[in-house]
């Protein structure tokens, strides 16, 4: 199964009006980490998912701004489209519908949500994937920008892409990325996600 983009890496606004967010400029990925640690570890420990990875994806989706919402309707810290990632952890864990943007601006529910995408994304969309700083990447360029699109850069046929991903080392990867990706956003969203990561 290929999922959609679920999340967005947008420019943020606020809900409430005032200045554009941008993310990284609120504040450093070690200080959105230290704000919201207790809900990142609470989400991680229960999805069995990178507690650092989730906090470096807050710090670059929203810079830890919990009422940030794109222009795509991407809402809250971990910036959760409710009709894609929100339908889609909804889905899997037997519920009906979507969250309501409410919810999604709820630090803990959104934190809970894209934790549990991450964990979808890492299990069913990119299961295959051996190496585990090579999932981390795939992981980081399928939250934003969907696991088919990143697919498809190696093959139509999923296994096939799955092979041809575990025979490249992480490095490959990553160029791979850089080089072959076709949303020009992706090479720099994984950029900041894994510069966010080495600073948290």
């Amino acid at each position: 199964m290929l999922l959609l983009a679920g999340c967005a890496s947008q420019p943020q606004r606020e809900i409430t009006g005032g200045q554009p967010q941008t993310p990284l400029t609120k504040a450093p990925p070690k200080k959105v980490s230290q704000a919201w640690s207790a809900l990142s570890e609470s989400a991680a420990n229960n999805y069995g998912v990178e507690r650092k990875l989730v906090d470096a994806i807050i710090a670059v989706e929203s810079g830890g701004n919990p009422t940030a919402v794109s222009k795509s309707n991407a809402i809250g810290l971990m910036q959760i489209k409710a009709s894609t990632a929100g339908r889609e952890v909804y889905r899997v864990q037997g519920r009906r519908g979507q969250p309501s943007s409410a919810q999604l601006r709820d630090p803990a529910t959104n934190i809970d949500i894209g934790t549990a995408y991450i964990k979808i994304l890492q299990e069913r969309s990119l299961a295959g994937i051996r190496n585990p700083d090579t999932l981390r990447y795939a992981t980081i360029v399928s939250y934003a920008n969907g696991a088919g699109a990143l697919l498809r850069t190696f093959s139509s046929d999923r296994n096939r892409a799955i092979a041809m991903i575990n025979a490249m080392s992480p490095d490959e990867f990553y160029q791979h990325i850089q080089d072959k990706h076709p949303a020009a956003q992706a090479p720099r969203y994984l950029w900041k996600v894994t510069t966010a990561l080495r600073t948290i």
